[in-house]
C-alpha cells in the first residue's frame, strides 16, 4: 500500500498552508476555548474536495483534541465525560443508520440560535446538566456532527455553563470532542471513504496542531477565569452569527 504525501486534489502550496493553519486553529481553541475547529472547516472547504471535507476534518480534529486532552486530562470533569460517552455511541449509531442529507441551513440556524441562547440567555435548569441532560446533549450533537462537521461551538457553550474554571472548561471540552470525533472514522469508512489516501496528510495536520495546542495552553495560563469567559462568549457569539448568516444565504432569505 503506497501512501501519498500530498493527497490528490491538493498542491504542495495548499498542503503547507493547511498544515500551518492547523497550528493556528489549535492554538485558538486551546487558548480561547473554541473557534479553531470551525475555522479549520472553513479553510478546508477552500481547497479540499467536498466529499473529503467532513471525514478528513473529523480525523484532524480528533488528533488536535486528543493532544489537548492528553495535556489537560487532570483538569477534566470525568463525571461529565462518563455521561457524555454513551450519548456519543447512540448519536453516532443513529447517524450511521440514517445517513440522511438534511438541508445545511436547518442545522446552521438551529446551532447558531442555541449557542446564542447558551451564551446570553437565562441559565439552563440544573437538570439539564445532570447525567440525562449531558447524555441527551451528547447524542444530539454527535448525530449532527456527522452531517455538518463542526458542532464544537454548541458543545463548548453547553460545557461552559457547567464550569467556572477555565482549565476545567478546556479540558472537559477536549475530552468530549475526542469522543465525538472518534466514531467518524468508522462511519465514513463503512460509507466508502478511502482514508489511506489522506493518512500522511492527516498525520501532518495532527502534529502541527499539537504544536498549536502547546502554544495555546501557555497563552491560557496568562488569562484570568473572568477574562477567559468574556472572550469565550465573544468567540462563540461570532461563530453563532456566522452560522446564522450562512443559514440565511443557504436558505435564500438574502436573495
Amino acid at each position: 500500500m503506497e501512501l501519498a504525501l500530498i493527497p490528490e486534489g491538493l498542491t504542495a502550496t495548499t498542503a503547507v498552508v493547511l498544515l500551518l493553519c492547523s497550528t493556528l486553529t489549535s492554538m485558538i481553541t486551546a487558548s480561547l476555548g473554541a473557534g479553531g475547529g470551525v475555522l479549520m472547516l472553513v479553510l478546508m472547504a477552500l481547497w479540499i474536495p467536498p466529499a473529503a471535507i467532513i471525514p478528513v476534518h473529523g480525523l484532524v480534529q480528533l488528533g488536535s483534541n486528543g493532544g489537548r486532552a492528553a495535556m489537560t486530562w487532570r483538569q477534566a470533569d470525568w463525571a461529565v465525560i462518563a455521561a457524555f460517552a454513551p450519548g456519543v455511541v447512540v448519536g453516532a449509531g443513529i447517524g450511521a443508520w440514517l445517513l440522511v442529507d438534511l438541508p445545511a441551513w436547518l442545522w446552521q440556524l438551529t446551532i447558531g440560535l442555541f449557542v446564542l441562547y447558551l451564551c446570553w440567555g437565562p441559565a439552563l435548569p440544573g437538570a439539564a446538566f445532570g447525567r440525562a441532560g449531558v447524555f441527551l446533549a451528547s447524542a444530539l450533537t454527535t448525530f449532527i456532527s456527522l452531517f455538518v462537521g463542526a458542532t464544537g461551538p454548541l458543545v463548548a457553550a453547553f460545557i461552559k455553563q457547567m464550569h467556572d474554571n477555565r482549565f476545567t472548561t478546556i479540558a472537559t471540552f477536549a475530552q468530549a470532542m475526542v469522543l465525538q470525533h472518534a466514531p467518524k472514522a468508522l462511519v465514513f469508512g463503512v460509507a466508502g471513504f478511502v482514508f489511506q489516501d489522506w493518512l500522511l496528510f492527516i498525520l501532518g495536520m495532527v502534529l502541527f496542531g499539537f504544536a498549536g495546542t502547546w502554544l495555546g495552553l501557555h497563552t491560557l495560563k496568562r488569562l484570568s477565569n473572568r477574562h477567559f469567559h468574556h472572550i469565550f462568549n465573544v468567540v462563540l457569539t461570532l461563530l453563532a452569527l456566522r452560522l446564522l448568516w450562512q443559514a440565511a444565504g443557504a436558505s435564500g432569505w438574502l436573495a
